[in-house]
């Protein structure tokens, strides 16, 4: 084929080697793996952009989709995906940059409350717009149908990896 891809050459070159072994698995795979490190590298140049650390917008966006009035660490632990010493280092560094505050809780309740400055607000907004913005620039070879299927699609093959994964964690054989 012309329009051949590396995928289709990879799928290829295993059913030249593996010839009764259906590659399906491994041709989806291989395009969901690289459409997620494609992704990733949007990501990553759009945080640049906004001189953010991937793990910064993370903080910034947690912070900005839930209580306008701050979170304790541990709350704020709960919606990102790192240990509470690098959440520790991520907020400090906001710190520093002014796009954080860190307050003591209000009515002499132990603890500490994380909340956005004005300033912090303004960039974690202006960051998700021009996210949105380069990922609907990623999403434009589809057709609104497309997106529908892949986006319903996408979360079937997650809700049962993730089923898969609870199963292996509790000793079961996968079914």
């Amino acid at each position: 084929m012309a329009d051949d891809d590396d995928v289709d050459l990879l799928i290829d070159s295993w059913s030249d080697r593996l010839e009764s072994v259906d590659l399906t698995p491994l041709d989806v795979m291989s395009r969901l793996r690289r459409a997620a490190l494609a992704l990733a590298e949007v990501r990553s140049a759009v945080f640049k952009e906004a001189g953010l650390g991937d793990g910064e917008f993370e903080v910034l966006a947690a912070l900005r989709r839930i209580d306008p009035h701050g979170v304790g660490p541990t709350r704020l632990l709960s919606l990102v995906t790192c240990d509470i010493t690098t959440l520790k280092r991520r907020v400090a560094r906001l710190l520093g940059r002014g796009l954080v505050n860190r307050e003591g809780a209000p009515d002499g309740a132990r603890g500490t409350l994380i909340t956005l400055t004005p300033a912090g607000r303004a960039r974690v907004d202006s960051t998700m717009e021009h996210l949105i913005m380069r990922e609907r620039e990623m999403l434009a070879p589809l057709s609104p149908e497309d997106v529908v299927g892949l986006e319903r699609g996408l979360r079937q093959l997650l809700d049962g990896a993730e089923q898969a994964r609870r199963r292996r964690a509790a000793g079961d054989a996968p079914s």
